[in-house]
């Protein structure tokens, strides 16, 4: 592995440290007090710069996310508040979203609230707001590479409905600069179930500041609100007064040779190490088009609100009538799964 500038044997990296947490590694935390008591953090911390918490309370979203112990990701004013509060009616959602770097928007529900089948749905589903279980912490060798390895299972039930079930993994390697994402959503049921699945990406401050640039794989671009302009989606602002969110669907997405897309979010500025010029740092998110084919961007430089997600998606956030209307509702038969991989990755540019 190369850690510090320097390529290290497994052996030889040993031979420098007492306990590998030293330089990096995984560490069980929970909050103890306010809303947020009782809440679990798994830190992943890779030794070259990136640390991360992966919250089990939360389906094993990933919360607070530094670079450098800089943030490169953006909190919610709720705070990592316990699950226990969340109200799945209407907007209730807002009052309990905690941010961090990814909030799960779905299984069955994502987007706006609705009725669907005479059922009322709430905003996003529940994914973001059901504690995991099966929960395994891990890392091991493999030859000499460390690898960090935090996997569990998130079930979405309901009696006399449908039964989706989603298995995440969230890999890191120590010396590397990169999370790996691999989510499997199944149908245990015995009936059909609909599906709808958003990744929520959240970054905020210092990563976005008037210099950022985000670079979108899209050959097209159409605002939700059609009374809004396009121009200016690539650039950043400082926070604006009583700002109006607008939501953007980037579409004919470019694709390599393997079926993958990317957006990059490019600070020259980024504060690292206290320097006042700051660094050239490149934020990466990449991921599989086939069952991820819609990008929903949420452009919101509020004041106090000052967030950007980038959203791939299997769905639009409409919410789930008006994707059945527009005859693009995933559904998984009994017994059918699905699967899901991203990466994100941060580096310093070479100049």
């Amino acid at each position: 592995m190369n850690l510090y500038g320097k390529d290290w044997s497994r052996r030889e990296l040993e031979a420098q440290l007492g306990c590998l947490e030293q330089v990096g590694g995984l560490r069980r935390m929970q909050s103890t007090e306010g809303r947020e008591s009782g809440v679990e953090q798994i830190q992943v911390r890779t030794g070259s710069g990136l640390a991360y918490s992966i919250i089990p309370s939360r389906g094993l979203d990933i919360g607070l996310t530094e670079f450098g112990g800089v943030p490169l990701s953006w909190l919610s004013p709720n705070g990592e508040v316990h699950p226990a509060y969340f109200d799945d009616r209407g907007l209730g959602w807002l009052r309990t979203a905690a941010g961090g770097l990814l909030m799960t928007c779905g299984l069955a529900q994502a987007g706006s609230p609705g009725e669907d089948g005479g059922e009322h749905l709430g905003l996003h589903g529940r994914a973001h707001h059901t504690p995991a279980r099966q929960v395994c912490a891990e890392g091991q060798w493999e030859a000499d590479e460390y690898l960090m390895t935090v996997r569990g299972q998130v079930d979405e039930t309901r009696m006399f409905g449908p039964y989706l079930r989603l298995q995440r993994t969230i890999t890191s390697r120590l010396g590397q600069n990169v999370i790996w994402i691999h989510d499997r959503v199944e149908n245990p049921g015995f009936e059909p179930a609909p599906h709808m699945l958003l990744y929520h990406f959240n970054f905020g401050f210092p990563l976005l500041g008037e210099d950022t640039r985000i670079t979108f794989p899209s050959r097209k671009v159409v605002p939700r609100e059609s009374d809004l302009s396009v121009q200016g989606v690539e650039d950043w602002q400082p926070p604006q007064p009583a700002f109006r969110e607008r939501v953007y669907y980037h579409e004919k997405l470019k694709m390599d040779s393997d079926g993958q897309t990317e957006v990059r979010i490019h600070n020259p500025h980024f504060p690292l190490l206290g320097e006042q010029a700051g660094r050239s740092v490149t934020v990466r998110l990449a991921w599989e088009v086939q069952n991820l084919p819609e990008l929903v961007q949420w452009q919101m430089p509020a004041e106090g609100m000052h967030v950007l997600g980038i959203e791939p998606a299997n769905c639009r956030v409409g919410g789930r009538a008006a994707e059945r209307v527009r005859g693009t509702l995933v559904t998984l038969a009994p017994g059918q799964s699905v699967e899901y991989r991203l990466q994100f990755s941060v580096s310093e540019d070479i100049l």
